[in-house]
C-alpha cells in the first residue's frame, strides 16, 4: 500500500476527495505494492482505484479517467524495504569483506525493483510467480539478471538455494512476457565456466534480442575467504582460453551477445575491444567496457585540443606534476594516456601510481575497490621515496555517490588532512575528464 502524505491543489486526487493519511491499496484490482505500481497507472488513460480511509479502514473502489502521463498530484509517505537475498553464493563478494565498515555495505540486496529503477542485478530466488506475473504486467523493463548458469542443479550448487533451478522457465517467461534482459555469469573456474558457459550462453541466445547479452565476469576474490568455497584466482591462460571461447560464440551468433569483463583482456595483455563492440554500455557498471569507453573518450578529449594550437601542444598557465592514482589493472592504459598527454599539452609532467590493494588483498586491482587508507598509504610512500606531485587526481568511482567517502569510512577531507595536501581533484568525467583536468591549471 501507499500512505498519502501530500495532495496537490487542482489535482485528480483532490477531486477525488482524496485526503492525507488514505492510502491506495490497489490498481484495478491488483495489490499496490510501491510506487512502481503507481508510476506504470499514472502512465495509462483510466484504471479503478482502491484506497482505504484512514478514519474508518473502509475500501472504497473508484473509477479514474485522465490524460495518459498525468498523475493524481500526490505524494507517499517513503518505504525504505528492500527484498534482501537468500541465498548463500560462494561467490559472495559481501561475505569477503572485513568488519567495521559502512552498515549498508554489508546489505545483500536482491530487489528486483531496484534492478529496473537502479541497474542492480537480481538472482531472482526469493520471486514469487505473483511476483514474475508483477513484473510482466508493469513491463519493469529491463532487468539485470545474474543468471551464472542455466544448468540448473548447477546453479542450485552455486548459489546453494534449492530455487535457483527455477532460472530455466524465469528466463522463459520473462523473455516471452517481453522483458528485457541484461543477464551476467560471475565465472567460477571449473564450475559454470567452459562447456557449461557454452551451453548457457546457447540457451540465454535462443531468447535474443529480448535477451540482450551476458556478461562473464571473474570471481572477486578478497584475503578475507578463510573458511569459504575454494575458488581459484583467474590468470593469463585462463583468460586467455575464456577470451578465445567469447569469440567464438560471438562469430557463431552473429553478434557481441557474451561480453567479457575488462580484467580478462588486462590479465590476458590483450588489447580491448573497440567501444563499437559495447553498443550502449548497458553492462558497464559491471566493468564491461568502461576500459574503452575511457580510452575512447580521451582520444576524443585529445583530439580536440588539436584545434586550441597552431602547433598542435596546448600550454598550460605554469608547470606543474600530475598523479594519477589507479588500480594495479588499470595502470597500462593510465600510463599511456598520461604520456598522449604529456605529449600534447606544455608544461605537463603526468605520472601514474598504481596502487595494491592491502585492505580487501591483491588479489583485487580495480580501481574501483581503492580505499583511503590505501590510497593514503601509497601516497605517503611515492613523497618519502622522493615522488613529487602537484596535484593528485582520483577517479570519482574510489568514493561514494554523492559523498565525499571512500569504501574504508575515511572522508576525501580526512585523507587530504593526514596527507598535508589538499589539490586532490576528483575526475568525475571519464576519459574526458582525464585530459580536462591535466590541461587545465586549478
Amino acid at each position: 500500500m501507499l500512505k498519502i502524505t501530500k495532495i496537490k491543489r487542482n489535482s485528480i486526487a483532490k477531486d477525488l476527495g482524496l485526503e492525507i493519511g488514505d492510502e491506495i491499496v490497489a490498481f484495478d484490482g491488483h495489490a499496490c505494492e510501491d510506487e512502481l505500481d503507481y508510476l506504470y497507472y499514472m502512465e495509462t488513460d483510466g484504471f479503478s482505484l482502491t484506497v482505504k480511509d484512514k478514519r474508518s479502514g473502509v475500501e472504497t473502489t473508484v473509477e479514474v479517467e485522465k490524460d495518459e502521463g498525468e498523475d493524481l498530484g500526490v505524494e507517499f509517505e517513503k518505504n525504505t524495504k528492500i527484498r534482501t537475498c537468500h541465498n548463500r553464493c560462494v561467490f559472495c563478494f559481501v561475505d569477503q569483506m572485513p568488519k567495521g565498515m559502512r552498515e549498508s555495505l554489508y546489505v545483500k540486496d536482491d530487489d528486483y525493483s531496484m534492478s529496473f529503477s537502479c541497474g542492480n542485478f537480481v538472482t531472482l530466488t526469493n520471486l514469487s510467480d505473483e511476483g514474475l506475473e508483477r513484473i510482466i504486467r508493469l513491463k519493469l523493463s529491463p532487468l539485470y539478471v545474474s543468471v551464472h548458469t542455466m544448468n540448473p542443479d548447477l546453479r542450485v550448487k552455486l548459489l546453494r538455494n534449492r530455487n535457483a533451478g527455477k532460472i530455466v522457465e524465469q528466463i522463459k517467461r520473462l523473455a516471452e512476457g517481453g522483458v528485457e534482459l541484461h543477464c551476467q555469469a560471475v565465472l567460477v573456474p571449473n564450475e559454470n565456466d567452459g562447456v557449461e558457459l557454452e551451453y548457457t550462453a546457447r540457451k540465454l541466445f535462443e531468447y535474443y534480442p529480448t535477451v540482450r547479452d551476458l556478461a562473464c565476469v571473474p570471481t572477486g576474490l578478497t584475503k578475507y575467504r578463510e573458511g569459504l568455497y575454494p575458488i581459484g584466482d583467474v590468470d593469463k591462460e585462463y583468460s586467455e582460453k575464456l577470451l578465445t571461447l567469447v569469440d567464438k560464440l560471438n562469430e557463431e551468433f552473429g553478434v557481441p551477445f557474451l561480453l567479457p569483463a575488462d580484467e580478462y583482456f588486462v590479465k590476458a595483455n590483450r588489447p580491448f575491444k573497440d567501444a563499437a563492440f559495447y553498443g550502449d554500455f548497458e553492462q558497464i557498471e559491471n566493468g564491461i567496457g568502461m576500459t574503452a569507453k575511457f580510452i575512447a573518450e580521451a582520444n576524443e578529449a585529445l583530439e580536440t585540443l588539436k584545434t586550441k594550437n597552431d602547433g598542435g601542444r596546448v600550454a598550460l598557465n605554469v608547470k606543474k606534476r600530475s598523479l594519477i592514482v589507479c588500480g594495479v589493472s588499470a595502470e597500462n592504459i593510465n600510463r599511456q594516456l598520461a604520456q598522449r598527454c604529456n605529449e600534447k599539452i606544455e608544461n605537463l609532467q603526468a605520472d601514474v601510481l598504481p596502487i595494491v590493494n592491502e585492505f580487501f588483498g591483491p588479489t583485487v586491482t580495480c580501481t574501483g575497490l581503492l580505499t583511503g587508507q590505501d590510497i593514503l598509504r601509497a601516497l605517503e610512500q611515492y613523497k618519502n621515496e622522493g615522488g613529487q606531485f602537484d596535484e593528485v587526481v582520483l577517479p570519482s568511482n574510489v568514493l561514494k555517490e554523492f559523498e565525499e567517502v571512500f569504501l574504508c569510512g575515511m572522508t576525501l577531507g580526512t585523507l587530504k588532512e593526514k596527507l598535508g595536501f589538499d589539490n586532490i581533484r576528483i575526475n568525475y568525467d571519464g576519459g574526458y575528464g582525464f585530459v580536462e583536468i591535466l590541461s587545465t591549471n586549478r
